[in-house]
């Protein structure tokens, strides 16, 4: 009797560039790989988590004006899968009719990507759960997408309330049917990464 053998690819996240910025879902990327979709509120340190995860400093611009990420950013890696930066949502000094529309370019992209696999929502540690970050939650739910909560900035807490503050906010967001799966990151003390990694690869087996 013959067996068929299992051959499991292991990513070692070396491989990594910048493939294009868009400024709709109509223009990113028509060659079917993959994406994993970061999203979280304005200033929730999204372009440095991508730097640590991909390990690369600089390949996303990072900012310490809240609403910089306005484009739909496309980071391909290991020629296999995409890593995506959306435009984050909240504050921003933009007018409100252009935040809108910056907004409007992640919800699109949201709905109607075919090959957007999973969503990670970045959620800064620090807070208890904003009415925005709820109502995000709440779209995501009602839409049946897959997502992930990755929670920043580890490194402005004390390492033993960590886990207790993670599920708190999950008992404070009083919201059924949410994966309670959670990552806790810090990009600057390399806090959470390789887990965020072994996450993603499962993700594509």
């Amino acid at each position: 009797m013959a067996f068929k053998e299992k051959f499991v690819v292991v990513y070692s996240f070396s491989k990594v560039s910048f493939k294009k910025s868009s400024s709709s879902k109509n223009e990113c990327p028509k060659d079917g790989f993959n994406e994993f979709a970061m999203i979280g509120r304005s200033n929730v340190g999204k372009s440095s988590l991508i730097n640590s995860i991909l390990n690369k400093k600089n390949i996303a611009k990072t900012s310490k004006k809240p609403g910089k990420t306005q484009l739909i950013n496309h980071y391909l890696v290991e020629n296999d899968f995409y890593i995506v930066d959306l435009p984050g949502y909240g504050y921003s000094k933009l007018s409100k009719k252009k935040s809108e529309k910056i907004l409007n370019i992640s919800f699109d992209y949201i709905l109607n990507r075919e090959n957007l696999l999973q969503i990670l929502l970045l959620i800064d540690i620090r807070h208890k759960p904003l009415d925005i970050d709820i109502d995000f939650i709440e779209f995501l739910i009602s839409e049946g997408k897959k997502f992930n909560i990755i929670f920043t900035k580890a490194d402005k807490l004390k390492k033993t309330n960590l886990n207790k503050h993670c599920d708190d906010y999950f008992k404070q967001l009083n919201i059924t049917d949410i994966n309670s799966t959670y990552f806790i990151c810090s990009s600057t003390r390399n806090i959470g990464i390789s887990e965020i990694r072994k996450h993603i690869q499962k993700s594509l087996i």
